[in-house]
């Protein structure tokens, strides 16, 4: 039996690329508040309504939205123009609109995947936004399920990989996100590849898992064929 026959990959910042936008959307945000606070205090306030709202918004770009709003009318004492609310409400619309650029050495590994192993879209976020970026990423087709969920955590991977795969112990989880794809896939059973990427959200930063003998790490994904081999031959 081999020892890997399923692999679940996170899409944004794994896939394609996503935080870049965030950033430039929250230095666009900082200059239409920029006569009421400094840059630094805007982001700073932004991050905190963001970590209070994923409670109530859940993860990606409405959510977002509506924290940046928030964050205006807290730093302005509720005096924010509705001009400045109506120029977030379109950049969070230009997110929503934002062209997918997969990231190098996709195409190829998932092409060379294909048919070898079962492959999993495994993703959290807003369901139009995610569904939205793999029919226009034109990668839909090299997975054979897609999960896009509100939470990963190790109940999510054995959840999913019991479900369509042979159980998260015969199941590698490919991300660039330490607290969200690769611990708790571990804790579930399964194999994690950290796949490091420049720009990576500050909620998703923990310590790698070293130690963990199912832990890998990679530069890129054109790398991952080579890690399942060694531990196939293993």
């Amino acid at each position: 039996m081999r020892p890997i026959t399923a692999i679940g990959f996170d899409a944004d910042d794994t896939l394609w690329q996503n935080e870049q936008y965030y950033r430039l959307t929250g230095e666009h945000f900082a200059r239409l508040l920029g006569e009421f606070a400094e840059g630094a205090q805007i982001a700073e306030r932004l991050l905190e309504a963001e970590k209070r709202n994923l409670s109530h918004y859940g993860f990606g770009i409405k959510g977002f939205t509506l924290s940046m709003i928030e964050t205006a009318i807290e730093i302005t004492n509720g005096k924010v123009p509705t001009r400045t609310i109506s120029e977030i409400l379109d950049i969070g619309r230009d997110l929503l609109r934002h062209p997918v650029e997969t990231l190098p050495h996709v195409e190829e590994t998932l092409e060379t995947l294909n048919g070898e192993y079962l492959l999993v879209l495994i993703t959290k976020g807003d369901l139009f936004d995610q569904e939205r970026k793999l029919a226009q990423s034109g990668l839909g087709d090299f997975f054979d399920a897609v999960e896009i969920v509100s939470e990963k955590n190790a109940t999510t991977y054995r959840r999913i990989f019991s479900k369509v795969a042979d159980g998260p112990e015969r199941a590698m989880m490919v991300g660039n996100s330490l607290k969200s794809d690769i611990v708790p896939a571990i804790a579930a059973g399964s194999y994690g590849v950290f796949v490091p990427h420049a720009l990576t959200w500050i909620l998703e930063h923990v310590d790698a898992p070293t130690t963990a003998p199912r832990f890998h790490q990679i530069e890129h994904l054109g790398e991952l064929p080579s890690i399942l081999q060694k531990i196939t031959a293993a």
